[in-house]
């Protein structure tokens, strides 16, 4: 009796092959994976040690063991990075990381443990520790962040980014231990716009305002400092000759 079906032996060799390079492809993600199989892209500022220092990873350490989403998550946070990718490649054999650095638009100043670190700020308010900065005009920055924290990121980028739409040259953006927000612009001086957030995209406007009204006016006194705390009732504080 034929009633079984006869493999064609084209159809059995690419089976065969199939098997095979299946097999293949399993002993391969079972195998160890060292420092050495890491391959960077994207960036030359960070070393294989560097990833492997900012991460939780041990090595050696199987291919398929790798959790990818979470290593991601970790060198993003530790080394300040806007972007990175990892996956898992089995030829060549490693673990490939491309990463997208952040780009500083200010210096920066944080105090972590009673420890004052220096670095970088970008437009979405990030803070990028010093050796993790790309040197690529950082001699041409101009503004300076001090007292930054993670719960200030969002308003600073508001800034930062208004600097870029407006008419205004802010050169410092101060918080306070408690969280009191000034500025200083190059014309205006000191600008105390307080603790609420939710009121920077006015107050942004009333300083683009009246930069503009002064140049408009020629208006050259010399200013102490102007308060948009309450931004309905401004207060302008000029020296008296």
């Amino acid at each position: 009796m034929k009633n079984q079906q006869e493999i064609h032996p084209r159809r059995f060799v690419f089976l065969i092959l199939f098997l095979f390079s299946t097999s293949l492809i399993s002993l391969k993600t079972l195998k160890k994976v060292n420092i050495q199989d890491i391959k960077i892209s994207g960036s030359e500022l960070f070393s294989k040690n560097d990833l492997v220092k900012n991460s939780s990873l041990k090595f050696p350490i199987r291919l398929i063991f790798i959790k990818t989403n979470f290593l991601e998550k970790e060198l993003k946070q530790n080394l300040s990075l806007k972007n990175v990718s990892v996956s898992r490649e089995i030829l060549p054999f490693g673990l490939k990381v491309h990463v997208k650095t952040r780009t500083p638009i200010a210096y920066g100043e944080r105090i972590f443990n009673d420890e004052k670190i220096l670095g970088f700020i970008d437009k979405d308010g990030i803070f990028i520790n010093k050796q993790n900065a790309e040197d690529i005009n950082l001699s041409q920055l101009t503004i300076q962040v001090f007292g930054w924290k993670e719960q200030f990121k969002k308003i600073l980028s508001e800034i930062l980014i208004a600097q870029e739409n407006y008419e205004f040259d802010i050169v410092k953006i101060n918080f306070s231990t408690n969280g009191f927000l000034t500025v200083e612009e190059k014309d205006l001086k000191t600008i105390f716009l307080g603790f609420n957030p939710n009121l920077i995209n006015y107050q942004l406007q009333i300083i683009n305002n009246l930069k503009n009204e002064f140049k408009k006016n020629n208006f050259h006194t010399k200013i102490d400092n102007i308060d948009l705390t309450d931004p309905n009732k401004p207060k302008i504080k000029v020296f008296k000759p």
